[in-house]
């Protein structure tokens, strides 16, 4: 037990029994669980308040795990878990398969795939209610700060999740002590946070006195001030004061005093016990039968035996059941590892990477820190290990290792290769762009001049793209990068790097939106060998020309979306088991983006929300903010708009925090059409400038696209047909989808509606012909109802023109895509009033403004009342208007008429003839109690501000 605290009567701490019953009451430990974080400083009694905890828990009949972070041992990923669950192997096999075996690859247990984080959340989760078996459980983390971060993420995600599943989780931690290896602080993951203070003057006095009853009156009250209540200073400081002196040695602060006076402790010790203390500290898990087999090694040193005056001096304690040593308190393990020479401490590395040799991620470690000049087999076995860890899903230590690989690597081109490969990890999966770049800057300086290796290349497009460049510098870079190193990757299909920089490129060429850019990526698929894998040849036609290729990939993207969640596909594709940065959001994310155009993202939510999730606990960020785009995008096409505006936002704050600035635009667009849909018609056009600004300056004109397209929704739900013209225009010109610009097909049927209510017919038809031309019917259901609707529209027979509105409407599956469906609805049911159908019109107007008032698309739900109103069904004024006498047509021709336009082009928009018009005008100018057109606005206006 650690002693920061001194047992009282009745065996509890002193001064803690208010605290200890405060955690109790907040773990809840048999009455549904808890789960806080216990902050305070070094020394102040965490480690004593949590072994106090646990055995009031053993006593009352309660299950109890136990894991501490370790600081040199926090570079290995889910150390931390296995060190909780290493008693509870048997355990594992009552899972279930799937969690079952990704806990088992997590933990280092098995080979396969990378799990995905949520997946090993779930599996900690249903271990722990395995291991308590109906009963209460307690799980202990001491000194959270150095928990490995991949461990560190799944606890966090339990945390949230323990109440209510009879299981209690508490960790300490020092308050803004610095993680393990992002310098994070804590409290992390928002964990109920519980200060521990230091002890009152009272309680502090009598546990000085109870171990130190001798002191004199002066050094008692010295030690309670230099103290300050802290119960280790209170244990420790006295040992150091001068003889016949009240006075302590000067040393500058608190925890460098109580390592000094560790440190002097440890210095008395007979050698042979300071170099088994060593390879303790080093080790980190305590684990005696590795410390056995380390002081065996040659230069390990001498044998367990010689741990005796280590007790003695109370700096360890032997856990004889467990079989493992543990450390009174961090400090001390800091101060044996501080005071050893370097010579020393790579020969307990040594050692302890041979007790480890059959560890291969541990035994890379040791290896590694008791390796002083470049040797390129510890540098392979190091990659190696890199490549394990990317397996298991954990990318940052993956990045980690392949830095001290290279570090180790003598000079030439695998030194630049390996530092090339962690900046990727870095710019691609982990959302270390900071780290990125001074790897690469490392990275260049350790080639040959000429000699980047791919993945260097690969992250400085990605780097390119998200700073101050611009897409045809980062395609530049990119596509010389993967010619020039054919020599090296020979177009072998399951060559990681090149198939990771052919999917930068894909999104390049994307962002470029011209079919020059994607010659080079077309090209290089064709040089494949055997062949391409399948998601490559998918994303070449679905994401470059869809509107022309897309409906070819439907059959491969049906695999690929089963792979999802039976694996076929990634046991037949190579490029699948070979990837690195944690495989299950690399596969969901680039399967969606090959979904995208063909309207099959709804097929991946699932996998993405499960991305999205992970990623808010610490996932892969780059993956984070593709599922999230993909939700967005997917949630404004079905009508989604509430989570898609919520999600959105939630995909901003994580560009600006991991530095995508790239990728932001993406949910600028879903704001700026969802806000011009629902009639906030100036914000919308704004952000959507805004967007068109970036995409000017960076070069990328399929962000402006996605812009105009938002612009074009805005500007027809305000009746500026003209402005909503010129916006669908600047996509694809009337009476072709411009090649290689996806978005084309998005912003169609806009085109023909605002050529159409703009007197562009010719133009509009010609637009239609092009549409059919391409097929663009076979996309999606969503197209084949947009062609059909577009046609109807064109269409001067009203008789063609209903056969062809029905033909819409008739589509399977057209009703998912609710905006777009209910649209379709109303142009219906205007022509049906136009054609004097008037009692038939009403049936798909009213259905039309339900879609549209649910959805909250204000200017479409008044027209629809329009509608309504003129062929006779009375609709209830929204908000309480109407109490001018004024009936909705008759408001919307005067603000038509405010506007500026002529009687016959209100007559065009309302389906209206133009005598109607002016009867109407007439009439509303008695009602506002003006007499001419001019006094029209004014009027309104003053009529909207009375209500």
């Amino acid at each position: 037990m650690a002693d920061e605290g001194v047992p009282g009567p009745g065996g509890s701490l002193v001064g803690r029994d208010d605290d200890l019953r405060r955690l109790g009451d907040r773990l809840r430990l048999g009455e549904g669980g808890g789960a806080l974080l216990l902050s305070g400083e070094a020394g102040v009694g965490k480690s004593a308040v949590l072994d106090a905890l646990a055995a009031t828990a053993l006593a009352d009949g309660a299950r109890v795990l136990r894991a501490s972070g370790v600081e040199f041992e926090a570079h290995c990923g889910y150390s931390g878990l296995n060190q909780a669950f290493f008693p509870f192997l048997s355990a594992l096999e009552q899972l279930d398969d799937a969690l079952r075996d990704a806990l088992r690859v997590a933990l280092g247990f098995a080979p396969g795939p990378a799990p995905e984080h949520l997946l090993v959340a779930n599996a900690v989760v249903r271990l722990l209610q395995t291991i308590a078996d109906g009963g209460p459980l307690l799980f202990v983390v001491d000194d959270l700060h150095w928990v490995d971060r991949a461990s560190a993420a799944v606890l966090g995600s339990v945390a949230r999740r323990v109440p209510g599943l009879g299981v209690s989780l508490v960790a300490a931690a020092r308050p803004g002590e610095p993680g393990a290896d992002d310098g994070r602080t804590l409290p992390p993951y928002d964990l109920p946070p519980y200060d521990l203070p230091p002890l009152d003057q009272e309680s502090a006095g009598r546990l000085l006195r109870s171990r130190f009853p001798g002191l004199s009156r002066a050094a008692h009250q010295r030690l309670l001030t230099e103290a300050g209540g802290n119960p280790l200073a209170l244990l420790e400081l006295p040992t150091a004061l001068r003889p016949g002196t009240a006075e302590s040695p000067a040393v500058p602060s608190l925890s460098t005093r109580l390592e000094a006076l560790f440190g002097s402790r440890v210095t008395g010790l007979p050698a042979a016990s300071q170099q088994l203390l060593l390879l303790a500290a080093l080790e980190g898990t305590g684990d005696l039968r590795v410390l056995q087999a380390a002081a065996r090694h040659p230069g390990g040193g001498p044998g367990l035996d010689d741990l005796a005056p280590v007790e003695r001096e109370r700096l360890v304690r032997i856990e004889e059941g467990e079989q493992r040593l543990a450390f009174r308190h961090p400090l001390i393990r800091s101060a044996v590892v501080g005071r050893a020479p370097s010579r020393e401490r790579r020969a307990a590395h040594a050692a302890l990477a041979a007790a480890l040799a059959d560890r291969p991620e541990r035994h890379a470690w040791h290896l590694g820190e008791a390796t002083l000049e470049p040797d390129e087999e510890v540098a392979a076995v190091l990659e190696h290990a890199a490549g394990l860890a990317l397996r298991r899903g954990d990318a940052a230590g993956a990045m980690r290792t392949l830095v001290r690989a290279a570090e180790l690597t003598p000079e030439g081109p695998d030194r630049g290769r390996r530092l090339g490969e962690a900046a990727y990890l870095g710019a691609e999966s982990t959302g270390a762009l900071g780290s990125a770049r001074r790897l690469l800057d490392d990275a260049r300086q350790a080639a040959p001049a000429g000699e980047d290796s791919l993945h260097s290349a690969t992250a400085s497009a990605l780097l390119l793209l998200n700073g101050d460049g611009d897409v045809a510098a980062a395609h530049r870079l990119l596509t010389s990068a993967v010619e020039t190193s054919a020599g090296t990757h020979r177009y072998r299909a399951d060559d990681k790097a090149l198939v990771d920089a052919l999917h930068v490129l894909a999104v390049i060429c994307f962002f470029g939106a011209h079919e020059d850019l994607w010659r080079s990526y077309h090209r290089a698929l064709e040089l494949l060998t055997p062949e391409p894998p399948a998601i490559l040849t998918v994303l070449g036609r679905t994401f470059s020309d869809p509107a022309r290729t897309g409906a070819d990939a439907h059959r491969q993207l049906d695999a690929l979306t089963a792979s999802l969640t039976d694996g076929s596909e990634r046991a037949r594709d190579t490029e699948w088991a070979r990837e690195g940065d944690g495989a299950d959001p690399v596969r969901t994310t680039r399967v969606g983006t090959g979904a995208l155009y063909l309207d099959r993202l709804g097929e991946v939510r699932e996998p993405a929300w499960q991305v999205v999730r992970s990623g808010r606990e610490g996932g892969p960020a780059r993956r984070y903010i593709s599922a999230l785009i993909h939700l967005c995008l997917d949630d404004y096409l079905t009508g989604a708009w509430d989570e898609a505006l919520d999600l959105a936002g939630e995909g901003l704050r994580a560009c600006e925090d991991h530095g995508y600035s790239a990728f932001a635009w993406y949910f600028r667009y879903i704001e700026a059409i969802v806000l011009g849909a629902r009639g906030h018609t100036d914000e919308s056009l704004a952000t959507a400038g805004a967007v068109i600004g970036w995409a000017d300056r960076h070069g990328a004109p399929c962000a402006g696209h996605y812009a105009h397209h938002a612009a074009a929704v805005a500007a027809l739900g305000s009746a500026d047909f003209a402005l909503a013209y010129q916006h669908a225009e600047a996509v694809s010109p009337a009476g072709t989808l411009r090649s290689h610009v996806p978005h084309a097909l998005w912003v169609a049927a806009h085109l023909v509606e605002a050529g159409v209510r703009s007197d562009r017919r010719q133009e509009a038809a010609a637009h239609v012909r092009a549409m059919r031309e391409t097929g663009i019917a076979a996309v999606s259901s969503r197209h084949a109802m947009l062609v059909e609707a577009s046609a109807a529209l064109c269409a001067e027979d009203d008789e063609e023109a209903l056969r062809l509105f029905a033909l819409a409407l008739e589509t399977h599956g057209g009703e998912r895509w609710r905006f777009d469906h209910a649209r379709v609805r109303l142009a219906h049911g205007e022509r049906l009033r136009r054609a004097r159908a008037t009692t038939e019109s009403r049936t798909p107007l009213r259905a039309a403004l339900a879609t549209f008032e649910e959805l909250g698309a204000r200017p479409w739900a008044d027209r629809a009342r329009t509608e309504l109103r003129a062929a006779g069904f009375a609709v209830a004024e929204p908000d309480g208007s109407g109490q001018h006498g004024l009936s909705a047509q008759k408001l919307e021709i005067a603000r038509l008429a405010a506007s500026g336009l002529t009687n016959k082009q209100i007559a065009e928009r309302l389906f209206i003839s133009h005598r109607t018009v002016g009867a109407h005008l007439y009439q509303t100018y008695a009602a506002l109690g003006i007499t001419r057109r001019t006094e029209l606005g004014a009027a309104l206006g003053a009529l909207a501000e009375g209500g």
